[in-house]
């Protein structure tokens, strides 16, 4: 794996770290004591670095095949909503998911 493939896996993770703090961080009172939350910093840090990394990914990935890989993020979304947020998954959502990476999935063969 190249190091510009590796920057884009990184990336997702730092990315979906980022959205899963973010979200930790939304359970705080007010919108100001949201923003001010440790949770909530941290994910703002990690969200910036994610985008750093996405930049290193594109000098040689193609932004048409690097934006839809990021995608898989909606499966770790699904998963992380449910075990860390008890949210709800209905077949409707994991159907809209499965399109999703089926979509990748041709994306990556051609």
């Amino acid at each position: 794996m190249s190091i510009y493939w590796g920057a884009l896996a990184a990336a997702i993770v730092t990315s979906m770290a980022g959205q899963t703090l973010l979200k930790a961080g939304a359970g705080a009172g007010t919108f100001l004591q949201q923003l001010f939350d440790l949770r909530t910093i941290v994910g703002l840090v990690l969200y910036g670095g994610a985008a750093l990394l996405y930049i290193i990914a594109l000098r040689r990935i193609p932004m048409s095949v690097a934006l839809p890989f990021t995608a898989v993020s909606y499966i770790a979304a699904l998963l992380i909503g449910y075990f860390g947020f008890g949210e709800a998954i209905g077949p409707m959502r994991i159907t809209a998911v499965g399109l999703i990476c089926a979509g990748v999935m041709v994306l990556a063969m051609s």
